[in-house]
C-alpha cells in the first residue's frame, strides 16, 4: 500500500511556475528550494491482478512494457540527481506490485536507485511485494542492491475474504515469503492487513491477526477497508452485492487489533501502524510528519517545503516522455491549509503534534486564539491530552479521532 496516506489533497490550479516552462527538469527545479530532500519514493504500476478495492495507479500488464519501463524509470533517475541530498534517510518502493519485475530488470533498477540516493547503513530501503511473487533469485538480487526491509501486501489469510477482495494469492504464500526473506537477510518484515471485509467476523479478524503474529514481523499495517470512488469494491456497494461490516464491528475489531498487538509487543506508532520499538516505518513517518521527499515513476506524488505535484498516472506519456516524469498536478497550498494538514497527519500519530510549534504556526494565521480555544474545549472532555511539550489524542477517544481532528483543523483552516 504505497503513500498509503499521503497528506497532500491536490489542487487542479496550476501555479505560474509551471505554466512558464515545458523543460521537465526547469520544471521540478522550481518546485526543489535550495534545501533538497532526503526521501525518495519510486512507483512502479505493474500488477498481476487489479484488486476490487484499490484506487492506486496500476496497470494489468504482460510483461510486454516492462523492460521498456524500467529504461525509462532508470533515465528518470539519473535526471533527479539534483534534487535529492544524498545519503537519502528513506527509500520506498511500491506500486503496483514491484515484486512483478523480474530480478534482471531489478539488476539493472537498483544501481540506478542508488546512484541517485547513496543509501548509507542506516538508510531503510523498502519494497513493497506479494506474495506470490517472492522468490530467492528476486530476493538474492534485492538484498544485494541494498533492499533492507520488505512489506509484504497479505491482506488476509482467509481465502473467502482474499476472494472478496480479488485478491488471488495463496495465504499459505505469506508465510513462504516471510521465510525465504529471512533467509535472504532480510529481518525487517512488515505485513499488511484489511479488517472490516465484507462477510468478516471479529472471530476471522482475530484469526488473521494471529495468523500474522506468528510469523513474527517487525512491524504491521492494520487498515479499515474503505470503500474509495470509482472502484470495482465501490460499485458492488452501491448495487448492493455487498454489504458493509456493522459500524459497531468495525470498531470492536479495532479497538481488538491495538489490544492484541500490544500485547504482542507491537506498538500503535500511527492510527493503523503498529511496530516492534525502532522498527516504524520511517518513510511513511516523513509523510505524517510533513517532512520532504522526491519522486519517480507515473503518478507517484512529491513534497518539498509545502509545494507538492504529482506525476501523471499514465504509463503511455510516461515512457513517450524524457526526464523528470511529466506532471499532472501541482499547488503550493495556502498556509492555514498546510497547517491543517499537518494537523491531520501529526495527530494520527502516537507522539501528536509539537505545541510550540503549531501554536506558533498559528499565531502568524491570526488563528492562535481559536485554535487553543477549540484543544482547551477538546481537553476538558479528556480526548487530547497534553505532555512533553505535546497534544495527543488520548487512547480513550482514539475511536473519534477523526471528528477530533476535524475540530482542530477547522480551528486554523475555517
Amino acid at each position: 500500500m504505497s503513500q498509503t496516506l499521503h497528506p497532500t489533497i491536490f489542487s487542479t490550479e496550476r501555479q505560474g511556475l509551471f505554466e512558464q516552462s515545458t523543460d521537465p527538469v526547469a520544471l521540478l527545479a522550481g518546485l526543489i528550494p535550495p534545501a533538497r530532500p532526503q526521501s525518495l519514493y519510486v512507483h512502479i504500476p505493474f500488477c498481476f491482478h487489479k484488486c476490487h478495492y484499490c484506487d492506486f495507479y496500476s496497470i494489468v500488464d504482460n510483461r510486454q512494457r516492462q523492460e521498456q519501463f524500467t529504461r525509462r524509470l532508470v533515465s528518470e533517475l539519473l535526471c533527479l540527481q539534483p534534487f535529492l541530498t544524498p545519503p537519502a534517510h528513506t527509500i520506498f518502493v511500491g506500486g503496483g506490485t514491484p515484486t512483478l519485475l523480474e530480478p534482471s530488470l531489478w539488476k539493472a533498477l537498483l544501481p540506478a536507485i542508488t546512484a541517485l540516493a547513496k543509501p548509507d547503513s542506516s538508510t531503510e530501503f523498502t519494497v513493497e511485494a506479494n506474495p506470490e511473487t517472492v522468490t530467492p533469485e528476486l530476493l538474492d538480487c534485492l538484498v544485494a542492491g541494498g533492499v533492507n526491509r520488505l512489506s509484504i501486501g497479505a491482506q488476509s489469510f482467509n481465502p473467502a475474504h482474499l476472494k472478496t477482495l480479488e485478491r488471488w494469492h495463496d495465504p499459505a504464500n505469506v508465510a513462504r515469503a516471510v521465510e525465504l526473506a529471512r533467509s535472504a537477510g532480510l529481518s525487517n518484515l512488515s505485513l499488511d492487513l484489511i479488517f472490516a471485509i465484507p462477510g468478516q467476523s471479529l472471530d476471522d479478524w482475530l484469526s488473521d491477526l494471529d495468523a500474522a503474529l506468528a510469523l513474527e514481523p517487525t512491524h504491521l499495517s492494520c487498515y479499515g477497508l474503505t470503500y474509495e470512488p470509482n472502484t470495482p469494491l465501490a460499485a458492488r456497494l452501491a448495487e448492493g452485492s455487498v454489504e458493509r461490516v456493522d459500524e459497531d464491528l468495525e470498531a470492536e475489531m479495532f479497538l481488538e487489533t491495538r489490544r492484541r498487538l500490544r500485547v504482542a509487543g507491537l506498538e500503535p506508532y500511527e492510527i493503523s501502524n503498529f511496530a516492534h520499538t525502532g522498527f516504524e516505518c520511517r518513510h511513511n513517518l516523513a509523510y505524517w510528519r510533513n517532512e520532504d521527499w522526491i519522486t519517480a515513476g507515473p503518478s507517484a506524488s512529491g513534497h518539498v517545503a509545502g509545494r507538492r505535484w504529482k506525476n501523471a498516472p499514465h504509463l503511455g506519456r510516461y515512457l513517450e516522455s524524457t526526464g523528470p516524469a511529466p506532471l499532472s498536478e501541482c499547488d503550493q497550498p495556502a498556509p492555514a491549509t498546510q497547517l491543517a494538514e499537518r494537523l491531520l497527519m501529526g495527530l494520527r500519530l502516537a507522539e501528536g503534534v509539537e505545541i510550540e510549534v503549531i501554536t506558533t504556526a498559528a499565531a502568524q494565521l491570526g488563528r492562535a486564539e481559536a485554535l487553543t480555544g477549540c484543544i482547551d474545549r477538546i481537553r476538558a472532555s479528556g480526548a487530547i491530552v497534553e505532555s512533553e511539550g505535546r497534544w495527543r489524542i488520548a487512547e480513550e477517544s482514539i475511536l473519534i479521532a477523526d471528528t477530533i481532528i476535524g475540530s482542530v483543523m477547522q480551528a486554523v483552516d475555517p
